[in-house]
């Protein structure tokens, strides 16, 4: 282990999540088996090997999927309340596991220390949601058109749940499907990716010691590792049910499709094209910071990261003057040390793709007001650090309609009202999250109504990036479609179904059909 990582007690917090030099690729709950291919994590904080995890097979696969059926079996029997309680214990040991957890997902994933730590709290705040909902899975009554009838709606679990998760959020959009799936009856299977997979790990150690506690099927949490082939193991199972793919919007089409084709459901959470409108009235005090941290967060690897401002001709000057004169102040470096404020990017495939973007982005005609590029020297050995870069753009670039992971930020100009930033706003092939900045009451309603952003995240004087537990997850167009975290969210893992009881001494028909023998 590097002497930096040491530094940060990176060793003690593998040691306390149960992450070994050599970890098995599949797991059901206690039991480790697979003998596959190796995959070596990386940290792109120094370049060093963290550990490997072994791939999982054609025949571990399915010996998972075989005991998370005979998990479901038992687990669906369980009293919802009960199944809360499994999940109010999983959020504590996130709580007592918090620092370790956070450091591993800051090493493994790049990210800052706090905002690893702010991964965990989100897993730990989606438990605490659904410890409360698991008491509040509620159908409805229906009035019948016949007399002596009554209509019901009721919801029952939907079985296996499939988790497709990405490196950018390795731990938390497993905790956001995975805790609601729990209650409402489900069993999990998880293919974290394969560039963090020792959080993926860690994971699954918690789980499963909680499982091991309390005496429950093992099958009810188990995870599977490797690339897309295993990714496509669980895409074509007619034995799961549903399910949910966070990354790519290339990867959404081909899952979408694939799972339709065979009648399963999808929770699809796609690409995005953030933007927000920066209005004559808005607050640089507000401005600022909101457009900064949406820009180079996660430097720049969340789907809502902000990729676009656009910013009213009136205050244009003031407001670019403003957002370059703070990137000046970005420091970059080691994530684990909370002095900084970007750590780097996933790997070298997306130190790649970040210049090809700036590049193609002067090729269009783009106007760079912050120079990007690779930082070299001491603390950059790993080659995975760049420089957050600000490109004057056009909405129409081509560059500007796709989203580029890093912390590249595109800035250009609107007049008139508000309703022309808005269609540029809509005016890209994703639909995730948006933000207006204004003090006008008018603005922001114009913003907010039906003629206004076309996303699934509207925001009025905060950024683009982050998003409370309590309110539905998910964007339109090409991020497609799906919903998780907050709000009704929880029925995408449950069927539903509807009752009509007859308790009268007859069989009257519907829309009052006569019948008679």
């Amino acid at each position: 282990m590097a002497t930096v990582a040491n530094a940060f007690g990176i060793e003690n917090a593998l040691e306390k999540l149960g992450v070994n030099e050599i970890n098995k690729g599949t797991s059901t709950g206690s039991n480790w088996f697979s003998e596959g291919d190796m995959i070596s994590s990386y940290s792109p904080v120094d370049g060093k090997l963290i550990g490997k995890v072994t791939t999982t097979s054609r025949e571990d696969y399915d010996r998972v999927i075989d005991t998370a059926q005979a998990a479901y079996k038992d687990w669906r029997k369980v009293p919802a309340p009960q199944r809360g309680e499994i999940v109010r214990q999983f959020g504590n040991k996130l709580r007592e596991l918090k620092e370790p957890l956070g450091q591993l997902v800051s090493y493994e994933m790049g990210k800052s220390l706090q905002e690893g730590y702010g991964e965990v709290q989100e897993m730990i705040d989606i438990c605490d949601f659904a410890v409360g909902l698991s008491r509040q899975l509620n159908g409805q009554t229906i009035p019948s058109e016949r007399p002596g009838h009554v209509m019901r709606e009721q919801w029952h679990p939907i079985g296996i749940v499939g988790i497709i998760s990405a490196f950018n959020f390795p731990v938390a959009v497993w905790a956001w499907n995975t805790a609601l799936a729990w209650i409402c009856g489900d069993v999990c299977v998880w293919k974290g990716s394969e560039k963090a997979p020792l959080c993926t790990v860690a994971c699954q150690n918690i789980i499963a010691a909680i499982l091991k506690e309390n005496n429950l099927p093992e099958g009810i949490s188990c995870i599977i590792n490797g690339d897309y082939k295993v990714g496509e193991m669980m895409t074509t199972d007619t034995r799961i049910p549903l399910v949910s793919a966070t990354g790519s919007t290339r990867m959404g089409r081909i899952v979408g499709a694939t799972v339709a084709e065979r009648f399963g459901k999808s929770l699809l959470e796609l690409g995005g094209n953030n933007a927000i409108i920066i209005t004559p009235t808005a607050e640089l005090k507000v401005v600022v910071p909101g457009a900064v941290f949406g820009a180079v967060g996660t430097a720049g690897q969340r789907c809502t990261s902000t990729r676009r401002l656009i910013i009213h001709e009136s205050v244009y000057n003031k407001v670019r003057d403003a957002i370059v004169g703070a990137y000046g102040q970005i420091v970059i470096g080691n994530p684990l040390d909370e002095t900084k404020h970007m750590g780097p990017l996933i790997d070298k495939d997306a130190v790649n793709a970040y210049l090809a973007a700036i590049e193609k982005a002067k090729a269009e005609g783009g106007n760079v007001l912050v120079e990007g590029g690779v930082l070299e020297g001491e603390g950059f050995e790993s080659g995975c650090y760049v420089k957050p870069a600000i490109v004057e753009a056009e909405n129409h670039f081509e560059i500007v309609q796709h989203e580029t992971f890093a912390p590249i930020l595109y800035l250009m100009k609107y007049s008139g009202d508000v309703e022309n930033a808005i269609d540029m706003q809509n005016g890209v092939a994703q639909g995730l999250s948006s933000a207006i900045m204004t003090n006008e009451m008018k603005e922001a309603e114009k913003f907010l109504s039906y003629a206004g952003s076309d996303c699934g995240i509207a925001n009025v004087n905060i950024g683009t990036s982050g998003a409370e537990i309590g309110g539905a997850f998910g964007g339109e167009k090409e991020t497609g479609g799906g919903r998780e975290s907050g709000s009704d969210s929880w029925k995408v893992y449950m069927r539903r179904q509807t009752n009509t009881i007859n308790y009268s001494d007859e069989l009257p028909l519907a829309q009052g059909i006569k019948f008679d023998l």
